[in-house]
């Protein structure tokens, strides 16, 4: 396996930081299933899901809202995120015994078995008017006859179920964010229709986070730090035997890295589920997946834009200008007939929009 990318440390959910994270100053820790007597196990039949509520399939032990995982419920973290308004996700995997994935390439997700089980759920801390935590909704895919299907789970205010809601809908929220001050959004719950509009290659439904890149990174687990990959493999979810020498995608934040690496890293997880081959805008020009943009053309520099939205925006990236840059138009927009992504987001992401930028006004020479 190739160099792994920096320590990654997942967010999580739980009490006094039992396991997990509640408080900042606990966001170190890892959400692993706590000590203790054993839980009853996973309940998951394939001829029976999606059950009406989360609780059913007891993937978290004790009180639902601390999120804690049962046994076999793997934490895990791609490199980098999807920007959602500022919300906190956490990510799991669980498979039934004998089940596994399967390494298909570097750049393609892993090839999971019947059975296989993705989760995410998502939240905000410091929530108005209380200061609480609000979990929004926990969000499902699993494999069954061969194919990916969605299950979407939205909490209840009390926190104590989710149920099953494929409709989406709309939930206005206020929180205060450290970096960020007081905030607010309405958050949009996604629908089935629009959660295939991004997890999809040509008609079928496909998960976005779990390619062997976007793992190879370290993460702390509660006995300590490993490879996500290896971790996977020890813990019986991945096939043994990957190849060496396994990309990694760069992680966006790491100043360290190259301003190009991280850029590509930045727009491979916001926009690349669309702007790629067989996906939602492949009749754009744009080809924005990390494998593909060592090509400055398929990251839009000196391409003129298919919409003429500003006449002033001559190109998707003007070399050395971004007042002439779709791109920064796009990213830094709220109007939802412009902004990008045009889903999971309606606040401007100020931290990328500002990487962006620093690569536009980096290029050279000028778009003619």
């Amino acid at each position: 396996m190739g160099m792994p990318s920096r320590l990654r440390v997942p967010p999580g959910l739980g009490a006094a930081c039992v396991g997990t994270i509640v408080l900042a100053a606990c966001a170190h820790e890892v959400l692993e299933p706590a000590p203790g007597p054993a839980a009853a196990p996973v309940v998951f039949d394939l001829a029976d899901v999606p059950y009406p509520t989360l609780s059913t399939y007891r993937f978290f032990t004790g009180p639902l809202d601390r999120l804690e995982p049962n046994e076999g419920v793997l934490p895990f973290a791609p490199i980098n995120t999807l920007f959602t308004d500022h919300a906190l996700k956490s990510r799991y995997v669980w498979m039934p015994e004998g089940v596994q994935a399967h390494y298909a390439g570097d750049h393609v997700p892993l090839d999971f078995e019947e059975g296989a089980v993705l989760l995410k759920n998502i939240w905000y801390d410091n929530v108005a008017p209380d200061g609480e935590r609000r979990i929004i909704e926990t969000r499902m895919m699993f494999r069954r006859n061969g194919a990916w299907e969605f299950a979407n789970y939205i909490w209840n205010p009390e926190q104590t179920e989710a149920h099953l809601d494929m409709g989406g809908g709309y939930l206005p929220v206020s929180w205060t964010d450290a970096e960020h001050g007081a905030m607010s959004t309405t958050y949009r719950i996604p629908s089935a229709s629009e959660c295939f509009t991004c997890h999809k290659v040509n008609t079928d439904p496909l998960p976005i986070g779990p390619l062997p890149r976007n793992l190879n990174a370290d993460m702390v687990y509660a006995d300590g730090t490993m490879n996500q990959l290896d971790r996977w493999v020890q813990e019986g979810y991945l096939a043994p035997g990957l190849p060496p020498g396994i990309a990694a995608t760069p992680d966006w934040k790491d100043i360290t890295l190259p301003l190009e690496d991280r850029v590509r890293g930045y727009l491979d997880m916001q926009c690349a589920h669309c702007h790629a081959d067989q996906r939602h805008c492949d009749y754009r020009p744009l080809r924005l997946a990390y494998q593909d943009t060592h090509d400055p053309a398929n990251l839009g520099v000196c391409v003129p834009p298919d919409d003429p939205i500003d006449p002033a925006m001559t190109y998707i990236v003007a070399a050395g200008d971004t007042a002439r840059s779709m791109m920064h138009l796009r990213l830094g927009s709220t109007d939802a007939a412009v902004r990008m992504p045009l889903l999971g987001r309606t606040l401007v992401h100020r931290e990328g929009l500002a990487l962006i930028d620093q690569w536009i006004n980096t290029l050279g020479p000028p778009c003619p």
